[in-house]
C-alpha cells in the first residue's frame, strides 16, 4: 500500500532533484519481479535475500519481517544514513492514511469510534492490494 501510496510518478520527481529510490525486500528477486510486474510498479526493487542487509538494519528478526524507511547520503566512497523510521512513522509519508486521519471517522479502526454499519477493523488489516478490491 505504501509503494501504491507514491503514486507512479515518485521516480521521475526524485530524479529531477539528483534523488534516487529504491524498494529492498528479503524476497528473492524473480518473486519481487513477478509481484511488481503484477501490481504495475515502475519502482526499482532490489532483493537482499542472498545478503544480511534486513538483519543489518533490524527489518528481519527471529519475530519476523518488518517494513522501515531509510534515508542515505553518498559523499564519495562513503555512505551515511542520514534518516530512520519504522511502523507508523512511515505512515507520514504515504498519502491514503494522511488523508484518512482527515476524514471525520478517521482509520475506522477496532479502537476508533466508528458508526454502526460502516467498515471498521484492526490497524493494518483492511486495506488490499488495488487489484484485490471488489
Amino acid at each position: 500500500m505504501f509503494l501504491d501510496s507514491l503514486g507512479q510518478y515518485v521516480r521521475v520527481h526524485l530524479n529531477a532533484r539528483d534523488v534516487s529510490f529504491a524498494v529492498v525486500s528479503w524476497a528473492p528477486l524473480a518473486s519481487i519481479q513477478a509481484y511488481r510486474e503484477r501490481m504495475g510498479w515502475d519502482v526499482r526493487w532490489v532483493s537482499s535475500a542472498n545478503n544480511t542487509f534486513n538483519v543489518d538494519f533490524g527489518m528481519t528478526t527471529p519475530q519476523g519481517e518488518n517494513h522501515a524507511l531509510s534515508v542515505f547520503l553518498r559523499d564519495g566512497t562513503q555512505i551515511f544514513r542520514t534518516y530512520f523510521t519504522s511502523s507508523r512513522g512511515l505512515e507520514t509519508v504515504g498519502t491514503i492514511w494522511s488523508l484518512l486521519d482527515l476524514t471525520p471517522f478517521g482509520r475506522q479502526e477496532e479502537w476508533e469510534d466508528t458508526p454502526e454499519g460502516r467498515p471498521q477493523s484492526p490497524p493494518y488489516q483492511w486495506w488490499r492490494r488495488h487489484d484485490e478490491y471488489p
